[in-house]
């Protein structure tokens, strides 16, 4: 018991998460505060609030988003089954990736030509793929999400000091109230990232799997760290300029598995044009830049503070890489005349085609040569 206070006080130090001559006893909430300061205990709120929005997102697919697609003509069809055959059942559980050796000595087992056998092995790894109408479902409930959040954000925010001057996010540090509707900003928004950690395990499987997994944890600790060091309002303005591009590539997506092109290429547009703008013009030379520069001017510098910047740049280096991918849509697409293919691959699409993905990105799209 004592080993254990011992790691945590020592995982607490005050001169590792708070700026010199601040305590914990300092920012801890109470009546007797002039301001309402974070309570970090509210960090686990946003678990059970998870749950309720993975509920209401079954909810809202089930009866709204699936009648709604299937009024405008979206199927939910299934792909053909593979016959069963328990040898061939087993190696595609081991690897649903195949190499012509393994074909071989797969056909030599079961008796089948090797063209049988890669027939069997497409016919299988097509049964993962999730229907239209699943997918667009998805991209409904994200799309929805986002707007919410972005309007909800702006509301909130419109009126705050620091979306006007973002010096005010470092003025009066750390002695800076957090009231109820950034509370709730925070939370809703800390839980939709929750959810979309845990649901990403049974969605729709993306070749970017695991770069959307550390975004995710990226984008929880962020938040997490800046609850807990009282950087809130440095965090809602992340959270706010995140937010604005996603609404309208799941709205692309969505339009897309409607087979509303000329709709779909006006959202994705716009869609490219609010990324660049946002995640490599605001986000870089305006937020990381205030963070980097202007903050060491305006407080005293702490340990916590330069991971937190770290997860920052973190996030910058995967909007990095995901915008190359985007600009290779977009070359792509103005190329064929149209946004071809879908816009993010499944998993099992990855070795019959060429595909990228991304949760905040479309994917690579075929030429109409390879369509």
């Amino acid at each position: 018991m004592n080993t254990l206070r011992l790691l945590l006080d020592t995982f607490w130090d005050e001169s590792v998460w708070l700026p010199p001559n601040t305590t914990w006893e300092d920012l801890e909430p109470g009546p007797d505060k002039v301001v309402i300061y974070n309570d970090y205990r509210h960090l686990f709120y946003p678990l059970p609030l998870a749950l309720v929005l993975i509920v209401l997102r079954h909810v809202l697919e089930k009866y709204w988003f699936a009648p709604f697609g299937k009024s405008i003509g979206i199927k939910n069809t299934r792909p053909k089954k593979a016959p069963n055959n328990p040898k061939l059942e087993n190696a595609y559980q081991a690897s649903s990736k195949l190499k012509h050796k393994q074909i071989c000595a797969l056909a030599k087992q079961v008796d089948l030509s090797e063209r049988q056998v890669e027939r069997w092995w497409r016919l299988r790894r097509s049964q993962d793929k999730p229907s239209t109408l699943v997918k667009f479902c998805e991209n409904c409930w994200r799309c929805s999400f986002y707007l919410y959040n972005f309007s909800y954000g702006m509301f909130i925010l419109w009126e705050k000091t620091w979306l006007w001057d973002i010096d005010q996010c470092y003025i009066g540090y750390p002695h800076q109230g957090v009231t109820g509707d950034v509370w709730w900003y925070y939370m809703i928004s800390s839980a939709f990232y929750w959810s979309l950690t845990i649901s990403q395990f049974w969605d729709v499987k993306r070749k970017d799997f695991w770069q959307m997994f550390v975004h995710h944890i990226a984008t929880i600790a962020l938040l997490s760290f800046s609850w807990v060091c009282n950087l809130h309002r440095i965090g809602t303005l992340v959270l706010l300029t995140h937010d604005c591009a996603d609404i309208f590539l799941e709205a692309a997506k969505a339009t897309k598995y409607a087979s509303y092109q000329k709709l779909c290429d006006f959202l994705f547009t716009i869609f490219t044009l609010l990324w660049i703008v946002t995640r490599n013009g605001i986000y870089p030379f305006y937020i990381i830049w205030s963070t980097s520069i202007r903050a060491p001017m305006l407080l005293p510098m702490f340990p916590a503070y330069y991971i937190f910047n770290s997860l920052l740049c973190l996030l910058l280096a995967l909007h990095m890489v995901w915008t190359w991918l985007i600009v290779q849509v977009a070359y792509k697409s103005i190329s064929a005349g149209q946004m071809e293919g879908d816009i993010r691959s499944s998993s099992s699409d990855i070795s019959d085609s060429s595909h990228h993905s991304n949760h905040s990105t479309p994917n690579r799209v075929r030429s109409k040569k390879d369509a």
